[in-house]
């Protein structure tokens, strides 16, 4: 049995794994709660698709979850007729294309991911506001406050690093 100095020593390395461990499983669950965050911005895009491509077949049936450039270009589309289509369908998978590299690099905890396309999803909303789609800027609102939880987590991660 050991005693004086050995005992000490052991039980500050005992000491130093319970708290390296509590670290790793603090580290992991912030993690966890960034990619929950960041996979707001893959629904953004998915659902702003799905909208657009109601829209495109005639349907007078939406979501709700509208992206303020595509709502924008949606209407120029219905305006421009067959010809508009495809580049409004290339457009709006370009801007799906923007939130879901967010997404991506948001999910590996980089807050500038979060910060920019938060900014760009803000400045979106602002533009919802102006076409008066009161359901889209309520998404806007709730998916925001979802994302900025994915973001305090990102900086736990980052700080814990």
């Amino acid at each position: 049995m050991p005693t004086g100095f050995g005992t000490a020593a052991l039980q500050s390395s005992e000491r130093i794994a319970h708290v390296n461990e509590r670290i790793a499983v603090s580290k992991m669950v912030a993690a966890t709660r960034a990619r929950s965050g960041a996979k707001w911005f893959y629904w953004i895009a998915a659902l702003s698709i799905i909208n657009s491509l109601i829209v495109y077949y005639g349907e007078r049936f939406d979501l709700g979850v509208w992206l303020g450039f595509t709502s924008v270009v949606d209407s120029l589309v219905k305006r421009a007729g067959s010809a508009g289509s495809v580049l409004g369908i290339v457009s709006n998978a370009l801007v799906a294309g923007v939130f879901i590299t967010f997404g991506y690099f948001a999910a590996k905890a980089k807050r500038w991911a979060f910060l920019v396309g938060m900014a760009l999803y803000l400045v979106d909303g602002l533009l919802l506001i102006e076409r008066r789609h009161l359901l889209s800027v309520g998404f806007h609102t709730y998916a925001l406050y979802a994302i900025s939880r994915g973001l305090a987590a990102a900086k736990q991660v980052q700080i814990q690093i």
